[in-house]
Parts: structure tokens; C-alpha cells; sequence
């Protein structure tokens, strides 16, 4: 049973950070993208960032510059280092899974997603 677990989110004001974790378990870990997308209330899930098992990197133009993924092999886990947090970046944060070696954006192209963890950013 494959099981994707976030944590780290909470409530932080404008312009701090904030790590984002994902625990994986039940796949095969390094064969896998494992990407991190957002949703916000009334809107559609957008991709934010992801990461290969060759630890290439591929992320939206509105965290470029700002947020950092990452993954341990070792520990099953990929990180969202998110810094100068803005109010639209609040949202549900998302870690997915997906069998291939390609960083796509689409959500439908993922094949296991974590439960979400609410990123509140004040003004």
C-alpha cells in the first residue's frame, strides 16, 4: 500500500519560510518523480515543483526563485524549502508520486498523492 505523508505546513506572515516534508512508503522510491502542487479555494491544483531520481528540478515561474525541492533516497523523503512566502501562496500542499523519469505538471499523469497540508501565509 503505497502511502504519501506531508507535513510542516502551518500558519507564518509574509515574507518567512517554511519546509514542507513528505514521507513515502509502499513504492520504489527512486524510480519515481516526485513533484509537490497547490491548491487554493476555488481554484485548480498548479504545479509547484518537482524533482527526478537524477535529482533534476523543474519549477512553476511563481515560486521559481524561492522555493527549493530536494529529496533523501535514504530517508524516502522530499522537501519543499519554501522562502519570502507571499499571501498567494497560501494553500493546500500536495506531494505526488509518479513512475517515470520525466517531471510532467499535469496532475492526471501522477500516479499516488498525499492527503495535503494547509500553508496559511498572512499579510
Amino acid at each position: 500500500q503505497v502511502q504519501l505523508v506531508e507535513s510542516g505546513g502551518g500558519l507564518v506572515q509574509a515574507g518567512d519560510s517554511l519546509t514542507l516534508s513528505c514521507a513515502a512508503s509502499g513504492l520504489a522510491f527512486t524510480s519515481n518523480v516526485m513533484s509537490w502542487f497547490r491548491q487554493a479555494p476555488g481554484k485548480e491544483r498548479e504545479f509547484v515543483a518537482g524533482i527526478s531520481s537524477s535529482r533534476r528540478t523543474v519549477y512553476s515561474d511563481a515560486v521559481k526563485g524561492r522555493f527549493t525541492v530536494s529529496r533523501d533516497n535514504s530517508q524516502r523523503t522530499v522537501y519543499l524549502q519554501m522562502n519570502s512566502l507571499k499571501p498567494d501562496d497560501t494553500a493546500v500542499y500536495y506531494c505526488a508520486a509518479d513512475a517515470t523519469v520525466f517531471i510532467f505538471m499535469t496532475p492526471a499523469t501522477y500516479d499516488y498523492w498525499g492527503q495535503g497540508t494547509q500553508v496559511t501565509v498572512s499579510s
